[in-house]
Parts: C-alpha cells; sequence; structure tokens
C-alpha cells in the first residue's frame, strides 16, 4: 500500500498541490485523473520520490519515504517498477538488453538467470522473439510492451505507469489496459496510473482520484463514476456527448 497525507506543494508563488491524501492499495488498479495544471504529474513525481512535498508524508506501507537515508530510498526505490509516457528505450539497445537493464545495474545473478528472467518478462506480455529486434523495428505498441517488461523484470511490489495510452491507437490502448491489470491482479502489485484516457478510467478504474485545481475532488471506482453527482467530475469526464449518453443510459438502467 501506498499513503499520501496531507500533500502541499507550491513553486515559487504557485500552490500546485493543496492538501492532498489518499491510499493506494495492493491488487488495485489505481488511476489518478484530471485536467492539464491539475497537479497529477506532481503528485505521481512525489509519490515516486523524484520531488518532494512542501509539506506532508508518503508512505510505502509503514515507511516513511521521505525520512529514510540515500542507503534506504534505494531499497525502495528497488521496488518500483516505473512504465514512462514515451516507453523511454534506449535506441542502442537490443529488446532483451532494454529488458535486461535494470537487472545489469541492481541483481546480483548471472547472466543466464538475468536472461531467464528476461525471456519470462517478454513472454508475459506477448513478445517472445523480438529479444534481437531494436525500439525502431518494433510498433510503438510493442515498445510499450517491451517498457511493460521491463517495469516488472524485477519483480515489483509498486508499478507506476504515466499516460501508457499516450499515442496508442484504441485497440492498443485497451490491450495495454488489459495487460496492466491483468499483471496488477496476478501479482497483487500496487499500480498506480496518470492518465487522460476515459476509456481506461471505465475499463480498469478499480479506484478512481480526481484532481482539480490541486486539490483532490473526487475518489471512487468506475462503477461510481457514471452515478456520481459531483459536478466537478461530470463536467470532465462527460464532456463529449458520447459519454453524456452512456451516462444517462447507465442511469436510466440503475
Amino acid at each position: 500500500m501506498i499513503k499520501a497525507e496531507n500533500i502541499f506543494k507550491k513553486f515559487e508563488d504557485t500552490d500546485v498541490l493543496k492538501g492532498v491524501s489518499m491510499e493506494f492499495r495492493p491488487g488495485k488498479t489505481n488511476l489518478i485523473i484530471g485536467r492539464s495544471g491539475a497537479g497529477k504529474t506532481v503528485f505521481l513525481k512525489i509519490l515516486v520520490g523524484l520531488l518532494e512535498p512542501t509539506s506532508g508524508s508518503v508512505w510505502y506501507d509503514n515507511i516513511d519515504f521521505f525520512s529514510l537515508n540515500k542507503k534506504q530510498v534505494r531499497e525502495i526505490r528497488l521496488q518500483v517498477g516505473m512504465l514512462f509516457q514515451g516507453s523511454a528505450l534506449f535506441d542502442s539497445m537490443k529488446v532483451e538488453e532494454n529488458v535486461r537493464f535494470p537487472l545489469d545495474m541492481f541483481s546480483k545473478g548471472t547472466l543466464a538467470e538475468k536472461n531467464k528472467r528476461v525471456d519470462w518478462c517478454l513472454e508475459r506480455v506477448g513478445l517472445a522473439g523480438v529479444h534481437k529486434k531494436y525500439p525502431s523495428e518494433i510498433s510503438g505498441g510493442m515498445q510499450k510492451r517491451v517498457g511493460i517488461a521491463r517495469a516488472i523484470v524485477m519483480a515489483p511490489k509498486y508499478l507506476f505507469c504515466d499516460e501508457p495510452n499516450s499515442g496508442l491507437d484504441p485497440r492498443t490502448a485497451l490491450l495495454i489496459d488489459e495487460l496492466i491489470q491483468d499483471i496488477t491482479y496476478e501479482h497483487n502489485m500496487t499500480t498506480i496510473i496518470n492518465t487522460h484516457d476515459m476509456n481506461s478510467v471505465m475499463e480498469i478504474g478499480d479506484n478512481i482520484a480526481y484532481l482539480h485545481e490541486g486539490l483532490l475532488a473526487w475518489q471512487g471506482s468506475k462503477d461510481e463514476v457514471l452515478s456520481s453527482e459531483n459536478e466537478l467530475l461530470q463536467g470532465f469526464m462527460f464532456a463529449s456527448p458520447f459519454l453524456q449518453r452512456l451516462r444517462s443510459a447507465a442511469l436510466r438502467a440503475g
């Protein structure tokens, strides 16, 4: 579990986060949504430890992250997997080398042991047989799956995903969502996803946190989104006529 308590973040004269508190439980896909400028990215960076809050605390299970020394921080980060928005693969490395990179950096296993783990991860994301290809030789969706394989190669307890569907067509985006959800359930990971994709919200949103102007404006599940009477959430979620019709149909059926 990851817990944020009363997180404030200020840059010069701008208050970006204004006392955000929430819990992210294991075995759930936890989504953070909100308009551009709402504070999502800053909040995610604080949760990962890339930024320090102006005040407030972040807990990894029962450990206060920002009270740790460098060695203790490293121990926590070894339990964290990260899927970046642009996949962030190394162009000069083959797929297998990209996936193995965290193992080469942080583990003491033999090359054979590392390669066995790489094989398993690539097979798990449906990419068996692309080991020797370079990122430029595979599609954007495949690159994203390589990114997921790299994110899980260290068997993390915590998985962070920053806009995992950015730049993908709807069908591929759905496959990525399902893959992230399946891996979360299989390994009981605490998964936190920063997203603009409303299809993701409706498909895999076990726990959804809506940020508005630096505040937590609403929190609930995908089943509660359609019936919520929160006006800020409605204005964000149901901006398109299609989603307005979907919500109306769900309310009539309920």
